[in-house]
């Protein structure tokens, strides 16, 4: 007899789910529940503070969602939300909004998103009318508790997600705000890829007893493939264009975000691939957020095959078809590229992450492994040659399915008066001919010189080499301290400059170091290598409506 999955014990029946939540599952097609979702559904449940590390993509909503909406089932409803969600992005607001949606249908649960650049008064009125469940960005929420449109008095559940995120993104003082206008009798439930002291502080401070949980991706077992294939190419600067271009011709993604620095390189490397015949979009904190959704409408939609983007850009992004994650530098911050690698290998379909890096950015590979304790396999770059049998391949490939699938039987007369002149076997040759050169034809590139190996130099030695002329100037392994012509008296605070800097060049906020403000200006510390960028980028930008000046420190011999 078959046997329903949510029927047995190992199914979410065994979870101890109301039996709405059960249909709403199986209408959805969920069979079994995720390895985050077992381990974190039935402590929750409970009414257990939970602490859960699990990477993007491991079905961590349905984790701490259907606990929420079971609790909701068993309660008394009110006026005011009984949970509250916050989370880093409008579009992972709109995302867990969406899903606690269809998991409550039967229930008829009410839950409102809320979030900057939606009309505040569709907020206001549905806040009005009752909610039970407010998913929301920090400063969104903030805004309406300040309002006094959002009374927090009758939350019994607050759940942080994507907690590193909101963190990185300068929400910290928002979040303690906001915790301090829920019950101190609350659930806490704290989700994060990654878990940097910040994190575990919080935990300490707001969360009881929390039982923990931490899921990385399913270790693969010896001789079996990753669903993520992680690998890297080694390439000098002037040649990452056109190594991109080469990757992307040789593995042919269906969907694929490259994910950039800053504003300008993403605008350069989107025209470079659209020359190249790509379909590609760009996505940065320049554009609004109406342009944002229709270039993710057109990548969903299949009309757009790549996206270039910067992290700030593209945190909260889900888009399902998604094959390829390329990092065109290697992302400064360990923990950015676990958030990056995320977005692929999701459903146990297969994905590929791909790193270019620079021959110093290699020790920064070393640094990624041992976070993730996963390692990134060095590829050599496709030759030309290489190229030219791909494209070949997929000519190949593209005739076999013309065989298999399409009506030919129109085009015999064209083959029938050309063999009365020429062997048919030269026929088949010249539309093979024709066909390949549609599709882009035998490749014109040059090769790609392999880079240089640097010599290994000790700390020391680098010292002894830079001399007393270096002295005050970090090296270029080192740190720049950067002037900004804005202090205290612009009511200038720590946070703003973190949010600034790593909104508008794309630097990740783990990698801004001391920041020093005086009266008048402030002095922020930044990775060397950084340096030139942030500034670029700082100088076109503003900071509490102004635009100071931003230069490097002036140092005094």
């Amino acid at each position: 007899m078959d046997v329903n999955p949510l029927e047995s014990e190992a199914g979410f029946a065994g979870l101890g789910l109301r039996a709405e939540l059960l249909r709403a599952l199986t209408n959805l097609g969920y069979e079994e529940p995720t390895p985050i979702q077992q381990e974190a559904i039935p402590p929750l449940v409970a009414g257990h503070d939970l602490v859960g590390q699990a990477a993007t993509g491991t079905g961590k909503t349905a984790a701490f969602a259907l606990p929420v909406l079971q609790s909701l089932a068993s309660g008394k409803r009110s006026e005011g939300p009984a949970a509250l969600v916050l989370v880093p992005t409008r579009e992972l607001a709109e995302q867990v909004s969406q899903a606690v949606h269809r998991y409550g249908r039967d229930l008829g649960v009410r839950v409102l998103p809320v979030y900057g650049g939606q009309p505040i008064g569709r907020q206001l009125q549905a806040l009005q009318r009752g909610v039970d469940v407010v998913v929301g960005t920090p400063g969104r929420v903030l805004d309406h508790i300040e309002r006094e449109t959002l009374n927090l008095s009758d939350v019994r559940t607050v759940v942080l997600d994507e907690a590193d995120e909101m963190l990185d993104m300068g929400f910290a003082e928002d979040i303690e705000a906001i915790l301090a206008e829920t019950p101190t009798e609350r659930q806490t439930v704290l989700f994060s890829a990654t878990m940097p002291p910040r994190i575990d502080s919080i935990a300490r401070r707001h969360l009881r007893e929390p039982v923990r949980i931490t899921m990385g991706r399913k270790a693969v077992e010896p001789g079996e493939i990753p669903l993520v294939r992680q690998s890297a190419y080694i390439v000098a600067r002037p040649y990452k264009q056109a190594a991109l271009g080469r990757i992307l011709d040789v593995e042919a993604p269906s969907a694929a975000i490259v994910f950039c620095r800053t504003r300008e390189e993403v605008d350069q490397v989107t025209e470079n691939l659209n020359g190249r015949g790509y379909r590609a979009e760009a996505l940065h904190g320049g554009m609004s957020q109406d342009q944002r959704d229709r270039v993710m409408g057109r990548l969903r939609g299949g009309s757009t095959e790549l996206l270039v983007a910067t992290d700030v850009a593209a945190r909260g992004l889900d888009v399902e078809q998604l094959t390829h994650v390329i990092n065109f530098n290697v992302p400064v911050a360990p923990e950015a590229y676990v958030h990056r690698i995320g977005r692929v290998g999701r459903a146990g379909r297969e994905g590929s992450a791909i790193t270019l890096a620079e021959p110093r950015e290699q020790r920064m590979l070393k640094a990624i492994e041992r976070l993730t304790g996963q390692r990134i396999t060095l590829e050599k770059l496709p030759t030309v040659t290489d190229l030219r049998a791909r494209r070949l391949e997929l000519t190949r490939t593209a005739l076999q399915a013309s065989l298999e699938t399409d009506d030919l039987e129109r085009f015999r007369v064209v083959l029938d008066s050309l063999t009365d002149e020429f062997d048919v076997e030269n026929v088949a040759l010249a539309a093979i001919k024709l066909l390949h050169e549609a599709a882009g034809g035998d490749v014109e590139d040059e090769e790609i010189p392999a880079p240089r190996e640097r010599p290994e130099r000790n700390e020391r030695n680098e010292r002894n080499d830079r001399g007393p002329a270096q002295r005050g100037r970090p090296s270029n392994d080192g740190v720049a301290r950067l002037f900004f012509g804005i202090g205290r008296r612009a009511g200038l605070r720590p946070q703003d400059l973190v949010g600034a800097i790593a909104g508008e060049s794309g630097l990740n906020a783990r990698d801004i170091g001391a920041i020093q403000i005086t009266d008048r200006f402030s002095l922020v510390e930044v990775p060397e290598p950084a340096a030139e960028m942030v500034i670029a980028a700082m100088q076109r930008s503003t900071i509490r409506g102004r635009r100071p000046t931003v230069r490097r420190e002036r140092f005094v011999r």
